[in-house]
């Protein structure tokens, strides 16, 4: 449904984002995922016709909407927009506001469509109400309510739950993925929040210096990240320096590794420094280990502590240990991994 084919854009002369493709199949939720001023909202306006295309392609559907000297309108996309700040019309109801792009529909279609989209996020008790009657939770849904009811080919979230306070934030990010999917859309959002991104998207693409370092699973980026980049943003965790025996060995002092996929060539045969992603639900406390570690500080988490541990060479790996049997800062511990297998990058040269 959506296919953009090696996009750049900016602004004079700086640019923005460079040599970005990425696909997303019809159904599918996608999400672009990035510090504040990577670009991320940059690329949802190109896809939304808001910003043009210096070089490459927008595909949406069957048609070229953008680049190759084409620019299709924003209103003639047949794409769906979900604002940051909902930008509902505060003079209209909740079913006027559903209502507002259905004006080509007949009276009796609109009504029918207008109480399909309530009944789908779940407003239908509100609909005489009007937005600022509404929790912030509500107004996201009739946001989305408002931009699905035309049936658009793709919808697009522009930091959808960036007004909520957390703990909302992460059950209407379920909600938004259930709400998609029961209407069969498919979507593309932006996001800081890594828990938001895994929460709702089926691919997450990461950006940074205005390159895509990876457009994956959630699952694949946190466990199979393809570059340092990638491996440092996503989650926590640390990279250890080790040493690349051969192919299939990683030495380090914590132990012996498999490499869990491919290292990139060698750049002079004496190039074997690696280093090694370790999180922190790979390492467990284990006072029998003969691999010890100093307690350097701990962050309580409720059933949790994540300790953040030095090794005897200096080195620091983070581990997380149920709270029931805490251990106090400054104490050593024995640790251990709980994985044979590590995600390495070759030291530069």
């Amino acid at each position: 449904m959506l296919d953009i084919r090696s996009i750049s854009l900016g602004y004079g002369n700086h640019t923005v984002i460079d040599n970005l493709s990425l696909q997303l199949a019809t159904g599918e939720i996608g999400c672009l995922l990035g510090a504040s001023g990577c670009g991320k909202t940059t690329v949802l306006r190109a896809i939304a016709g808001f910003e043009p295309v210096r070089a490459g392609e927008i595909h949406v559907g069957d048609e070229c909407v953008a680049g190759n000297g084409r620019m299709v309108a924003p209103e003639a996309r047949r794409i769906g927009v979900v604002f940051q700040d909902y930008a509902l019309f505060p003079h209209l109801t909740v079913e006027t506001n559903i209502a507002f792009g259905l004006r080509k529909m007949s009276p009796a279609q609109r009504r029918a469509r207008v109480r399909e989209m309530l009944e789908l996020v779940d407003l239908v008790d509100t609909a005489t109400r009007y937005p600022h009657e509404l929790s912030g939770g509500q107004q996201q849904r009739v946001a989305l309510a408002r931009a699905l009811a035309p049936g658009p080919r793709l919808m697009l979230l522009d930091e959808p739950f960036s007004n909520l306070d957390v703990t909302l934030r992460e059950r209407l990010a379920e909600e938004v993925r259930n709400i998609l999917k029961s209407a069969g859309a498919t979507a593309i959002l932006v996001t800081h929040d890594q828990r938001e991104a895994f929460a709702i998207a089926d691919k997450v693409g990461v950006l940074g210096d205005g390159h895509l370092r990876q457009w994956d699973t959630p699952y694949n980026l946190y466990h199979q990240p393809a570059d340092r980049y990638v491996a440092e943003f996503i989650g926590e965790g640390v990279l250890l320096p080790g040493t690349a025996v051969n192919d299939t060995c990683l030495c380090t002092e914590l132990g012996e590794f498999e490499p869990a996929c491919a290292l990139q060539p060698c750049t002079s045969p004496s190039a074997n420094g690696v280093e090694i992603l370790i999180r922190p639900d790979s390492v467990t406390l284990d006072d029998a280990s003969p691999v010890r570690a100093r307690v350097v500080s701990r962050a309580f988490r409720g059933a949790e502590f994540l300790y953040t541990l030095e090794l005897p060479s200096g080195g620091r790996i983070l581990a997380l240990a149920p709270s029931r049997k805490p251990y106090e800062v400054g104490c050593t511990v024995g640790v251990r991994l709980l994985t044979a297998q590590a995600v390495a990058f070759r030291c530069a040269a």
